[in-house]
């Protein structure tokens, strides 16, 4: 384990499921009480979850939402293989061993105050945690745009909340960001009802056109995705002249630092190194590791 995590990352071997929603598109909310992650995870760390008893690797999750107060911790995840699949099958009242919070979280600035949240398919669970985390400072003004090409892991409705630069019909939201007062918007290329017709960074683009200097400069762009949508993010900031922070998404093995299976190339200014996603990331400036 890296020395930078040691005595942060808990184990619980017997957070129990609390829920287990499924939606379309294989795609499941899971909530556990862990406690002890649930007081310590912060928007962009994650959590090594045991699929199940007989399968010996653990898989991680992004975590989603968590209440300190009552012992919770929410994960959104989509079946992708058979660890998932068996993660799926866990019932109300199964515990399961949870690792976590692992991981550098997303940093906030007070002078940026429109902080832009892009999420694309499993990359939303993070963008709903910074959203969440800011409810209560009245400063910043949050608007999240969220991508699937499956349908969406909520039942999206009409948004009643404004938000000037949006193009004529771009009006579903996430019923829970609008519940806490946050703007929110959806695209996706399914033609689904209301949704943007194109990509994430497309609507983050035509709604930064319509903001004043003075207004872009309140921005800071977060974002969570495949790989073409995180570069793409990177290159918009770069457009706009924006600072922006993406959480990667790798396969991992340990997610602990040990086996540095996840590394990637990032860029400082002393030169390029490898970093481990899992501790010295998940969450990078966009610029270092999209050039």
């Amino acid at each position: 384990m890296s020395s930078t995590h040691r005595n942060t990352i808990l184990l619980d071997d017997h957070a129990r499921v609390l829920a287990h929603d499924a939606f379309p598109g294989e795609q499941f909310v899971l909530r556990v009480r862990a406690p002890e992650v649930a007081r310590s995870a912060r928007p962009g760390s994650f959590a090594h979850l045991q699929v199940d008893p007989m399968v010996p690797m653990r898989r991680p999750l992004s975590i989603m939402r968590c209440s300190p107060t009552e012992g919770w911790v929410d994960f959104l995840y989509k079946v992708v293989g058979e660890g998932t699949r068996q993660l799926a099958r866990r019932k109300v009242g199964d515990e399961i061993s949870v690792l976590g919070p692992i991981g550098t979280p997303f940093q906030t600035h007070a002078l940026r105050t429109r902080p832009l949240l892009l999420g694309g398919g499993v990359g939303i669970p993070p963008m709903v945690f910074i959203a969440d985390s800011l409810r209560a400072e009245k400063s910043y003004r949050p608007f999240v745009i969220m991508g699937s090409e499956v349908p969406f892991p909520f039942n999206a409705r009409p948004s009643q909340m404004v938000v000037p630069g949006m193009p004529d019909g771009v009006i579903a939201c996430m019923p829970l960001l609008e519940d806490w007062g946050i703007p929110s918007r959806l695209a996706s290329l399914q033609g689904y009802a209301g949704c943007f017709e194109g990509y994430v960074t497309d609507l983050a683009r035509a709604w930064l056109k319509t903001l004043t200097q003075e207004q872009r400069d309140e921005v800071e762009i977060f974002a969570c995705g495949p790989h073409p949508m995180l570069a793409a993010t990177a290159k918009l900031a770069r457009e706009f002249n924006l600072p922006c922070q993406v959480s990667l998404e790798e396969f991992m093995a340990c997610a602990v630092g040990g086996c540095a299976g996840c590394t990637v190339e990032v860029k400082t200014p002393s030169g390029v190194y490898m970093k481990r996603v899992c501790v010295d990331g998940p969450v990078f400036d966009a610029n270092s590791v999209f050039a």
